[in-house]
């Protein structure tokens, strides 16, 4: 009687433990997304966020909802799009990308937040340090200031002749000092002049367009942040009809028709992103959880630019790129 009494106490646990575990395979997780950018120019990086949540556990349609929220040019919108998202009653809000991350900082958001930042969370003043964040936002920062230097390395060994080079910045983005100070580091050492043009707005972006055409530089360096991929477009063909190579740090700059770029990988952060949900849902703190910053980095060429521009490429750094475009 006694050994039965045992089996069945031992059955019915096993029944509650396997009963919890369904339960809580059945449980949804509630994300909500919210950016001011267009869905079209995320497209790449919201499908490596899905495929790494799947790689966890976490399946659309079966344990995972996500919410979507673009603000399609219009950062104005972020604020009420991300209250929508707490009335839905999200379990994390994921923001993307510097404008969207600026304004979820200063909103009283409920739930943990965890981010994708094209600046440093530092200098914007959510983060007290990228190792103790100590607040209930957390995420990567996309930016890697010493990258710029980089940058002007390989339009030297691109152009030897060079000596003048113009800079497209937003000095309102946070850590643009930095990417500055690395960049005038490079600079005094290959024997480079830069110009440094400030591009906050559309006007002021036309103005330093104006006065760059009046300027003695014959390359383009472009400090990577949201404003500049909204108006590439326009920096872009300004330079390509005055046959100057364009370096810039994120791939979308390549692929709209930059001669090259440089930084980090950026489907590889959004797809770290996933960790940062993964954590947070079994009851980690944002404040815990240390800010990374990007660890894989690739070299895209453009060969239908510099045919554009009669620019040969060295074989040097054709053999070294991660990927071409022709």
């Amino acid at each position: 009687m006694k050994r039965r009494a045992v089996l069945g106490t031992a059955f019915a646990l096993a029944l509650m433990q396997n009963s919890s575990r369904i339960r809580a395979a059945d449980k949804v997780l509630r994300l909500g997304w919210v950016t001011a950018q267009e869905a079209a120019s995320l497209t790449p990086m919201v499908a490596a966020l899905r495929a790494s949540l799947a790689r966890l556990g976490y399946v659309e349609g079966r344990n995972l909802a996500i919410e979507f929220r673009y603000g399609d040019g219009a950062v104005e919108r972020v604020p009420e799009q991300v209250a929508e998202l707490q009335r839905l009653a999200v379990d994390i809000l994921l923001a993307q990308g510097g404008p969207a991350v600026n304004v979820v900082s200063g909103l009283p958001v409920a739930v943990p937040v965890a981010y994708v930042f094209s600046g440093d969370p530092v200098s914007a003043g959510f983060a007290k340090s990228l190792a103790h964040p100590e607040s209930n936002m957390t995420g990567l920062t996309l930016m890697a200031a010493e990258m710029n230097g980089k940058l002007l390395e390989i339009l030297r060994e691109m152009v030897p002749s060079l000596r003048d080079v113009a800079i497209v910045v937003n000095p309102e983005h946070p850590g643009s000092h930095i990417e500055r100070d690395y960049t005038d580091g490079a600079a005094r050492q290959l024997g480079l002049r830069t110009e440094y043009f400030p591009a906050r707005t559309r006007d002021e972006l036309a103005s330093s367009l104006d006065a760059m055409a009046a300027s003695p530089a014959r390359a383009l360096s472009i400090f990577s942040d949201s404003f500049a991929v909204a108006n590439r477009r326009q920096i872009l063909d300004f330079a390509i009809a005055r046959k100057m190579p364009v370096m810039s740090g994120w791939p979308v700059f390549a692929d709209s028709g930059a001669l090259c770029t440089y930084g980090p990988r950026l489907v590889d952060s959004y797809a770290r992103l996933a960790s940062y949900v993964d954590r947070i849902a079994k009851g980690a703190k944002p404040a815990d959880l240390p800010i990374e910053r990007p660890t894989t980095f690739e070299l895209v060429l453009n060969l239908k630019t510099a045919n554009a521009i009669g620019l040969k490429l060295p074989q040097s750094l054709l053999v070294r790129a991660d990927r071409l475009i022709s």
